[in-house]
C-alpha cells in the first residue's frame, strides 16, 4: 500500500530510516515495520510524513502521480474527517451499516469516526478512497 512510496521518498531524499523515524517521533524499528509492510502507518504519522516532504496523500497511496499539493490544512482534525466521511457516505447513498459491512467493522465504529470521537484507521480510509475514487487528501481534510 504505502510502503513502496515511503521507501522511494526516503531513498530519493537520501535519508536513513532513523532520520525519518526521528522526524516522525518514533523509533527506527517502528518506521522500519511501516516501510517493510509489517504494519500500516497510522494516519497522523502518514500525514506528518507527507507534510514534511510536501507530498499529497493521494501520491503516497498510489492514487495520483502528482507529488506536490497546495494544502488548505496541514493538521488533522477528527471532526472535519468525520464530516467528510458523512458527506462521502451520503453522496454514495450508503448507510453506516453499509459502510461498516464494506470495511468489516461495526456501525458504531463508523458512527465514532463520523462524530470525530476517533480518527479513521489508515487502512479504512485507503479502502474507501480506492473503491469510491475519493481523494485521500480531501477525506483527511487537507484539501477542499
Amino acid at each position: 500500500m504505502f510502503n513502496i512510496k515511503l521507501l522511494n521518498v526516503r531513498e530519493e531524499k537520501e535519508m536513513t530510516q532513523k532520520e525519518i523515524a526521528d522526524i516522525l517521533g518514533v523509533k527506527q524499528a517502528v518506521y522500519s515495520r511501516w516501510e517493510n509492510k509489517v504494519e500500516i502507518i497510522p494516519l497522523p504519522k502518514l500525514i506528518s510524513f507527507c507534510n514534511y516532504f510536501n507530498l499529497n496523500l493521494d501520491y503516497i497511496c498510489g492514487f495520483s502521480n502528482n507529488k506536490n499539493i497546495n494544502l488548505s490544512n496541514t493538521t488533522i482534525n477528527r471532526k472535519l474527517v468525520g464530516n467528510n466521511i458523512v458527506k462521502f457516505r451520503k453522496t454514495c447513498n450508503l448507510s453506516q451499516r453499509d459502510l461498516a459491512i464494506f470495511l468489516n467493522t461495526t456501525p458504531s465504529t463508523i458512527c465514532a469516526y463520523e462524530k470525530g470521537k476517533t480518527l479513521i484507521l489508515t487502512s479504512f480510509a485507503y479502502q474507501i478512497c480506492e473503491k469510491y475514487n475519493i481523494s485521500m487528501d480531501w477525506l483527511c481534510g487537507r484539501t477542499k
